[in-house]
């Protein structure tokens, strides 16, 4: 009579099976991981060439050159890139604004400042030191467009944008955002060209150069007193509304580009080139 196998051989297989199991889900997470991660680093830089080559792209189209018939590579090279130094108004040239990340100045402490709550209007949280500006000359040599990087929270992004004034810099010639995650169809209409028809002519100063460029809830009153400083808003999309009107508030203000535009303001004031030959004499 054959002697009884011992009790626990019947479930050393099934234990066996589910040990080569999760060794074989631990494999292939493990590859699987390393796809993933490899993948990841290995298109960083491609999708940074990308949101870089759209960002020129946005740039040259609300300059205004291709509508004068130049072709893209002839519009980029009549753009100017300058650095401005926020706090002083003053162009620099380092760091190098060819090459400038605004990404990384925002984080990095040495590039950038924390905002107080009352002073963040725009909700960035740290703003850099510096930041790209992009002029283009008239025939004349004197400035005929100037190009201004702004930014700030909507809804559910912050929204990265192209401000384009005008020679007299009060007076709009276009607004682009190039990047962001509003919702489609609510605040994802600030790309809608109709929307964006609405921005040349508008004037973001009043008379002392002070602010007075926003968004309005329905449609603008063509006849109000107040229309040339007025867009229309978003429906359904209140708060993105607001962050247009609050990040150009903040980027047209005093913790933005207002040093520089006072300073580009008195450049071309004839009581400064009075200044400059009293100077020279």
């Amino acid at each position: 009579m054959a002697a009884p196998e011992p009790a626990f051989a019947v479930s050393a297989a099934p234990a066996q099976s589910r040990s080569r199991t999760l060794l074989v889900a631990l494999v292939v997470c493990l590859v699987c991981s390393v796809v993933v991660a490899s993948a990841a680093v290995l298109l960083k830089p491609i999708q940074a060439a990308n949101r870089e080559a759209d960002r020129k792209r946005h740039i040259i189209e609300v300059s205004g050159l291709l509508q004068q018939g130049l072709t893209p590579a002839q519009a980029h090279a009549r753009v100017q890139v300058r650095l401005v130094e926020l706090a002083s108004g003053v162009e620099v040239e380092t760091p190098n604004p060819e090459t400038f990340d605004l990404a990384r100045a925002s984080k990095d402490p040495a590039l950038s400042t924390a905002l107080g709550r009352s002073h963040d209007l725009a909700q960035i949280k740290r703003k850099p030191k510096y930041l790209p500006v992009y002029r283009i000359a008239g025939d004349d040599g004197k400035l005929k467009t100037l190009i201004l990087p702004v930014y700030g929270y909507g809804l559910w992004s912050t929204m990265y944008g192209l401000l384009a004034l005008e020679g007299d810099l009060h007076t709009v010639q276009g607004l682009r955002f190039y990047q962001h995650a509003e919702t489609p169809g609510l605040g994802g209409e600030i790309d809608n060209p109709r929307w964006r028809a609405q921005w040349p002519g508008k004037v973001v100063f009043d008379e002392q150069w002070r602010v007075q460029i926003a968004l309005v809830k329905g449609a603008v009153d063509s006849s109000g007193a107040d229309a040339q400083h007025q867009v229309d808003g978003l429906a359904g999309a209140t708060m993105t509304a607001r962050g247009v009107t609050n990040l150009l508030n903040f980027w047209l203000g005093d913790e933005g580009f207002a040093p520089y535009l006072a300073r580009l303001r008195d450049e071309r004031s004839p009581t400064s080139k009075v200044r400059s030959c009293e100077a020279t004499i």
